[in-house]
């Protein structure tokens, strides 16, 4: 490691192989090398010893709702991708919608990465939408750099991204099929939900109804059926109802080139413990009964479920209404996602490298991001330095998204991040920042 920049190390550093001690050298933002413990370190070189705190892979968030431009008193590039590097992530990819414009041609696309350039404080990237009336669209897009197309098979929320029904849906993924591109897909059912009771008011037993399982399921079911007769590649977000999984598992098996997410929320937070009014806790799909929640952790140990992802989708304050029915659905959980997946995941038995395999190594794969979510030669040197066992208790106010509304007020969660890094250059110490040293991703042709 001759030419190393920089070498960082500790007792603990979380590589493919597992965990280990070990030092590892950086130089031109890459790692160069990943050494024993004791390895000299060249002079010349910085030296970081973090000694028992662990040294991880900086996580990778591929479902991000940043909201910039158009919509940016919700939150923004600034502030978003400081709470995320707070939170020891490093790469974040950008839904298409709630900025205005959408994601859903080349000239909106750069209007977006013009936005995010300057802001940025870790490495963006953007999806594209599918709409309607934009399969024209979906090659130049994905030419231009996109990570893949996200469709909503039920009404969006916001007028500017309308869903696909079904025929629709089969000409949009025939067409992203032929150039082996990726269809992420919100996938409640319209007719279902339009079945369901709704009540409105502040009772979130009302709204958990209004939002049944098998409007998830119905609508998992018919995107299975299209990516199998296409071959195409699907993802399937936010997933919330269990009873879906075995759908899942068999299309896997029979080799449907299916992956599948889960959220902080859905696997922390329980219906049981909502209180009526609290619409911070509302999103959709929804949070669900404790009994549904054990059932997506032994998913994710058994890789039915592959990735954790945030969905983080904030509003200001005012649309967190206490009636369910009006009040804005989205949870805000980049700075937290961490601590809130490890404290629960330690106490189901689970260690970090189940964490990093979830929330960094495959989201990167998820996206082709090859160059993050792992500490190996190669790789960007993106970490994320992690006290395990410190705990710390949420603080709406210490919060770096822009408006500070949390689901997880209140609650102790352990793990601190004490410090972030993004291609060898620490961006965060101790909740100091430096200035915005992201870069703007495209998708590798």
């Amino acid at each position: 490691m001759s030419d190393a920049e920089l070498v960082v190390r500790s007792t603990r550093v979380i590589t493919p192989e597992g965990i280990r001690a070990a030092a590892v050298a950086v130089a031109g933002g890459k790692i160069t090398a990943v050494l024993p413990y004791d390895a000299q370190v060249p002079s010349g070189a910085r030296f970081e010893d973090f000694g028992d705190d662990v040294l991880l892979p900086g996580l990778v968030d591929t479902h991000v709702h940043v909201n910039d431009p158009g919509r940016t008193h919700w939150e923004g590039f600034w502030t978003a991708t400081r709470a995320a590097a707070a939170g020891g992530i490093t790469t974040l990819i950008d839904m298409p919608l709630n900025s205005l414009p959408p994601t859903t041609t080349v000239d909106n696309l750069r209007t977006k990465q013009q936005v995010a350039a300057e802001k940025a404080h870790m490495d963006v990237g953007f999806w594209g939408g599918a709409l309607p009336d934009n399969v024209k669209d979906l090659r130049p897009l994905h030419d231009a750099g996109v990570f893949g197309f996200k469709a909503f098979l039920s009404p969006s929320g916001v007028d500017e991204f309308p869903h696909l029904d079904q025929d629709q849906l089969a000409l949009s993924l025939a067409e992203i099929a032929g150039f082996d591109g990726l269809l992420i897909v919100h996938a409640e059912d319209p007719h279902h939900l339009e079945a369901a009771p709704q009540q409105g008011g502040p009772k979130y037993a009302d709204f958990l109804a209004s939002r049944p399982r098998d409007a998830e399921d119905t609508a998992i079911a018919g995107l299975i059926a299209q990516a199998k007769r296409l071959n195409a590649r699907v993802h399937v977000l936010h997933l919330s109802s269990s009873d879906a999984l075995p759908l899942i598992a068999a299309a896997k098996a029979e080799g449907v080139r299916i992956t599948v997410e889960t959220c902080p929320h859905y696997l922390t937070l329980t219906a049981e413990e909502v209180p009526d009014g609290a619409s911070e806790f509302k999103c959709c799909p929804p949070i669900r009964e404790s009994a549904n929640q054990d059932l997506l952790w032994q998913a994710l140990a058994d890789g039915t479920i592959d990735c954790v992802v945030t969905d983080h989708s904030p509003s200001t304050a005012d649309l967190k209404t206490d009636d369910f029915a009006t009040a804005w659905g989205g949870i805000s959980g980049l700075q937290l996602s961490l601590a809130a997946v490890w404290t629960e995941a330690r106490k189901r038995g689970h260690d970090l490298t189940d964490v990093v395999r979830w929330m960094s190594s495959s989201t990167a794969e998820l996206a082709g991001l090859d160059q993050k979510g792992a500490i190996e030669a190669g790789r960007d040197a993106d970490f994320a330095v992690l006290a395990p066992d410190e705990t710390f208790t949420v603080d709406p106010a210490a919060l770096q998204h822009r408006n500070r509304v949390t689901a997880y007020a209140g609650k102790t969660l352990s793990g601190v991040v004490k410090s972030t890094w993004l291609r060898g250059e620490r961006i965060v110490l101790d909740g100091e920042f430096t200035g915005p040293k992201g870069q703007l991703l495209t998708r590798t042709p």
